[in-house]
């Protein structure tokens, strides 16, 4: 895939001007969003995407499109994920409805800024040491076991860091406005709104561990990770406000990933040995009787996989409703 420094720079452009619009068209007057508004953006984002995945296609080939639409169905579904953790994090700070658009837009500039620069360096080390696959691969089955059987309970505004902050900086218990610091009495303080964007900023870093391995897994264009982060970033803030009350029903959700990643994980442990240089492996010959995973079959899976952990955590929800319907309407008699 050919990717001059032009169209780099280019694409980088259009996505700083879609998030400086995001942010002086939406974000600077705090406000919660409507489900009409939210729905619209997210219809929009989405099928911007879809559309340059398509152009991805017509120009590069389709096995290019098709690496760029496994990529952005990975990372929109980890994306969907963060949101559960974001969830707890606006819970736990009581960060206003007013303001969490301001909060979200903060995180996901750092959020994209912090994949690039993994992605930078994902690209170097693949690119000079053929054995990153091996650790890339190795860390996606650690993340899959962690996302399948893992605590996900833990308080985001009482970790290590928090803690530090507060232990070293004066902090006000109440939000004034969306303000980060305030002076009080001729000393400045540190707002909950600060402590909101540090948490939701060293959260990032977790999530950019995640996503980067996985999306190479699935290409090893450097311009398809970047795009297809991009678009998962873009509408996610209007799918917070969207999906806000559906996240609780998704309780398969981190069952489904867990699956895409240790997929993604066996599929550049296979591309390892295929390319595989370690002296003590096969003795430092590539293996050629492993099967080298197609693009359409990642697709598919990816897909499939969404689709099943999607529609199971709906009727379970579903189905135990009514139960709990049932039981309390018995305690009344």
């Amino acid at each position: 895939m050919q990717v001059t420094p032009l169209i780099w720079i280019i694409t980088i452009a259009v996505t700083i001007a879609f998030f400086v619009y995001e942010f002086f068209a939406h974000v600077r007057k705090p406000h919660e969003p409507t489900i009409g508004e939210s729905a619209r953006w997210s219809a929009f984002y989405i099928g911007l995407a879809l559309v340059f995945g398509v152009g991805i296609g017509q120009v590069s080939g389709w096995d290019f499109g098709g690496q760029y639409f496994a990529g952005y169905l990975t990372e929109k579904v980890l994306s969907v994920d963060n949101l559960f953790v974001f969830l707890l994090l606006m819970t736990a700070f009581a960060v206003p409805k007013a303001y969490q658009q301001k909060v979200l837009m903060i995180g996901i500039i750092i959020a994209l800024v912090l994949r690039g620069g993994f992605i930078a360096v994902g690209a170097t080390l693949i690119e000079s040491y053929s054995w990153v696959f091996y650790l890339f691969g190795a860390l996606l089955l650690v993340l899959a076991w962690r996302q399948a059987f893992g605590a996900h309970d833990s308080d985001p505004s009482d970790n290590r860091a928090m803690r530090f902050i507060r232990r070293h900086l004066p902090v006000t218990e109440e939000y004034h406005r969306d303000r980060l610091t305030v002076k009080k009495d001729g000393r400045r303080f540190v707002t909950p709104m600060l402590l909101t964007i540090i948490a939701i900023s060293l959260i990032d870093v977790v999530f950019a561990v995640d996503s980067i391995p996985a999306i190479y897994g699935l290409t090893s264009e450097a311009y398809i990770v970047f795009t297809a982060n991009a678009f998962a970033l873009m509408g996610l803030r209007q799918l917070f406000f969207l999906i806000g009350g559906l996240l609780e029903r998704l309780v398969y959700l981190s069952q489904g990933l867990a699956v895409i990643l240790g997929f993604i994980g066996v599929k550049l442990v296979f591309h390892a040995l295929h390319v595989n240089e370690l002296p003590f492996i096969n003795g430092g010959r590539p293996v050629e009787w492993i099967p080298e995973i197609p693009v359409w079959f990642s697709l598919v899976f990816i897909g499939a996989t969404i689709a099943v952990a999607a529609i199971a955590s709906l009727r379970k929800t579903r189905n135990e409703r009514p139960a709990e319907v049932t039981t309390g309407e018995a305690a009344q008699r």
